[in-house]
């Protein structure tokens, strides 16, 4: 069996990568570049408000980079999570790119778009029928909030890329998909072992972080065989170790030899990492595990307000000695403000040289540094509360009397004006479920489109 070369330019598409890298790669012949384009990572935000997270013009020059190579080469190019978040405002975003970098470049191509977002309305059906069942530690999904979501995505497995893959098109872009899956499709679709396909592009997803030193701006390259693959960074500074390998494919994970995924398991318990050379390691013994119910993940978002904050510091070590009791004084002093006004608010204060990272969980207690910096939240159920919110607490901060004080001008420095920031909507993830379903496709309806010149182009 012919080794099979998949082609992974950056870790999310946007992420960039050195043309350098991306020759090496494509001088290897790959039969398929493949990019993952999202991640929950950045918050439910982007989920609810409908944005990507990464910036139109990275993407646009990562896209033609990839595409143009793909069209010179003949060989296909699939996007997964497209957008970001891969609703489908996101997947319509990452296809109009698509589209202006065919217009403008004079490509023309077959081209699969494939849906992820799900209808409320239908959630709320295969909820009742008792299909959709919670993701630990998260409780179980009631109706009234699944009703809240504002948006809803099922992450697709590799049945849906295969499906596509089946009608000979060139370009392949997907709403929400699990991340191996665009890496492990045409592969599978080939005849190659599951388990190893899934294994390796549970390596490529993140491109070069899995070599050392890592890095997410760069391409690696996987070789797949009959009981085996291979990866190797293109870059000649990066190389991948045992360490560096073995120690990725346990990145994200609870446990270190089953990973869970759409349909299956992919069991590790007899996986081997070996040091083919000193850049490139081989790894085999990955099996995949069918489940008996096929299953998938569920993401949805809810807005539950409006946020304005305020960032100061302090360098006064009277204060920075005293910190959490003048906080719980500007707690106390802004609720008594504002005990009659009936106002629903959340306050927080993020101290960044105290414990500004980790908050409740920081084992370090004593605070070692010079300076405090300081992040003022304020959350309510519209952006006038919050604004009031705010600003009430940083100019009581500003300017609360504690113990020992020397300067009665301000306690804070603000290095921005105006000082407060009115952030607007804020979201929270509140769908994080397992849904069964009857056909892996079954939710991911496809759309078949000719890309280039006039036809397919929107402004």
């Amino acid at each position: 069996m012919e080794e099979l070369r998949v082609l992974s330019p950056t870790a999310i598409l946007g992420y960039g990568f050195p043309i350098k890298s991306f020759e090496e790669g494509m001088k290897r012949h790959p039969h398929v570049i493949a990019v993952d384009a999202g991640s929950t990572d950045p918050g439910p935000y982007y989920l609810g408000a409908g944005l990507s997270f990464t910036d139109r013009n990275a993407v646009k020059r990562d896209l033609e980079i990839m595409l143009t190579a793909a069209m010179e080469e003949g060989i296909p190019v699939i996007i997964g999570s497209a957008g970001g978040s891969g609703g489908e405002p996101h997947l319509n975003w990452n296809v109009s790119i698509i589209k202006e970098i065919a217009w403008e470049k004079g490509l023309q191509f077959k081209m699969a778009i494939i849906h992820a977002e799900i209808e409320k309305e239908l959630a709320l059906s295969e909820l009742e029928k008792g299909r959709i069942t919670p993701l630990y530690p998260v409780p179980e999904l009631t109706r009234e909030e699944l009703e809240q979501t504002v948006r809803i995505v099922g992450q697709m497995g590799m049945e849906p890329f295969i499906k596509a893959l089946e009608q000979e098109v060139q370009v392949i872009v997907a709403g929400r998909a699990y991340d191996p899956a665009v890496f492990a499709a045409l592969a599978v679709q080939k005849g190659y072992d599951r388990g190893l396909a899934i294994h390796m592009g549970k390596i490529l997803e993140c491109a070069s972080i899995a070599a050392t030193p890592g890095s997410g701006s760069d391409c690696m390259i996987g070789y797949l065989g009959k009981d085996y693959f291979k990866v190797e960074p293109l870059n000649p500074v990066r190389k991948c170790t045992t360490l560096s390998v073995a120690a990725h494919t346990l990145y994200e994970k609870t446990n270190p030899y089953i990973l869970p995924g759409p349909g299956g398991v992919l069991d590790l318990t007899e996986t081997k990492f070996e040091q083919e050379t000193d850049r490139v390691v081989k790894v085999s013994g990955s099996k995949f595990i069918p489940s008996e119910k096929y299953t998938i993940k569920l993401e949805g978002a809810k807005k539950i307000g409006y946020r304005t904050i305020s960032i100061a510091g302090t360098r006064d070590p009277i204060m920075i000695s005293q910190i959490d009791e003048i906080i719980k004084g500007v707690r106390e002093r802004v609720e008594d403000n504002f005990k009659d006004a009936e106002m629903k608010y959340f306050l927080d204060f993020k101290v960044y040289g105290k414990n500004g990272v980790m908050g409740p969980l920081e084992p370090q207690e004593e605070i070692n540094g010079h300076e405090l910096g300081i992040i003022i939240e304020a959350v309510a159920e519209d952006q006038a509360t919050a604004n009031t919110i705010c600003s009430f607490a940083r100019s009581t901060m500003l300017h609360y009397g504690y113990e020992g004080r020397v300067s009665t001008a301000g306690n804070l420095a603000f290095p921005y004006s105006p000082s407060d920031f009115k952030a607007g909507e804020v979201y929270t993830f509140n769908l994080y479920h397992l849904m069964e379903v009857n056909d892996p496709n079954q939710w991911f309806p496809i759309d078949i489109e000719i890309a280039g010149g006039r036809i397919g182009f929107e402004d």
